[in-house]
């Protein structure tokens, strides 16, 4: 379901540190996590996007996470970006 969430949305942030800029600038409606990724690269993001209130996402994969926002790596951490 999220993977068609984040395959739908109309601009998506990759990767740990983008997501946690744009979480500090309000820009993020959704967080997406892939359950394999580690937990050392996901933890921050996560917290973060509970202390102030941003649901949290998890899938599986962070291959299906890559591909399902376009990239041929995968991506432990997607946000998905306000209109």
């Amino acid at each position: 379901m999220s993977y068609e969430k984040v395959k739908q949305a109309s601009k998506t942030i990759i990767g740990t540190k983008q997501a946690i800029k744009a979480i500090n600038a309000s820009q993020v409606k959704e967080i997406v996590v892939a359950l394999d990724a580690e937990t050392r690269v996901t933890d921050p993001v996560i917290l973060l996007a509970k202390e102030v209130g941003i649901p949290v996402n998890l899938v599986e994969s962070k291959k299906e996470l890559g591909k399902a926002c376009g990239i041929q790596v995968g991506a432990a951490v997607v946000a998905i970006a306000m209109h």
